[in-house]
Order: structure tokens, then sequence, then C-alpha cells
């Protein structure tokens, strides 16, 4: 299906970017909300440092602020034109869904950002 080395897999498993050997996180699980954001520091496999430089997932919110809008977005119209909810429950479905959705958009925000700055390299088979 979607093939090692290509980075939506890395994206969407959260490997690490550069050899997509294992995964960036220390609980792979993003629904236990307590280590949803616990990363390892190295890819045991590479020796990738995740943290390029101090404060660097600083960066992914960005990401995850242009997720979220889209998400609001679709959620919207899906209530609103599909459904044909009003416009306060239309809010209120926004609201439901960025709020089940959370722990999943603030991982895909991390691995979205550090997969643009770190590439698939297939010859890191040693640290």
């Amino acid at each position: 299906m979607i093939k090692k080395g290509s980075k939506i897999n890395s994206i969407l498993t959260g490997s690490c970017p550069r050899c997509q050997n294992e995964s960036m996180y220390l609980d792979k699980n993003p629904l236990h909300l307590s280590k949803v954001l616990k990363m390892n520091e190295n890819c045991s496999h590479c020796g990738l440092k995740y943290h390029l430089e101090p404060s660097f997932f600083y960066g992914a919110m960005y990401v995850s602020y242009g997720l979220n809008v889209g998400i609001g977005i679709a959620a919207f119209i899906v209530s609103f034109v599909f459904f044909e909810t009003t416009i306060e429950q239309s809010f209120l479905a926004i609201i439901i869904t960025l709020i089940v959705l959370f722990p999943f958009v603030l991982r895909l925000a991390r691995n979205l950002y550090i997969n643009m700055f770190v590439s698939y390299n297939p010859k890191t088979d040693q640290k």
C-alpha cells in the first residue's frame, strides 16, 4: 500500500523520517493523552536526533493551526450543508470534532513538521 521510503509512510505511521524503522514516540497510541507528546531522543536504528534544535517542535504549532482550520471548515461544511443544521449546531460540531481529533492532529503536525526537514535515506543502517 504505502511503501517504506515515502514521506506519507513516515507521516502516517510516526516513524523515523530518515530510516522509517521505528516509531518516534514512546507510546504509539495517541489516545494515551498523558504520553501523546513523549518522544524518543534519538532513533535507535539510524541515530537521528528528533529535536533537531532547541524548541524544534514549536514550529509544529503552525502546522497544527493549519490542520485545525482545515478540519474546522470541513466539519462546518459537513454539518451545515449535508446535515442542514443551524449555525449554532454547526459550530458545536466544529468544537466537538476538534476536541475528538486533538491528539491525532497534534501528532500529525509533529510528523509533518519533522518530515519537512529530514528525508528518507535507505543507507542509514548503522549509527
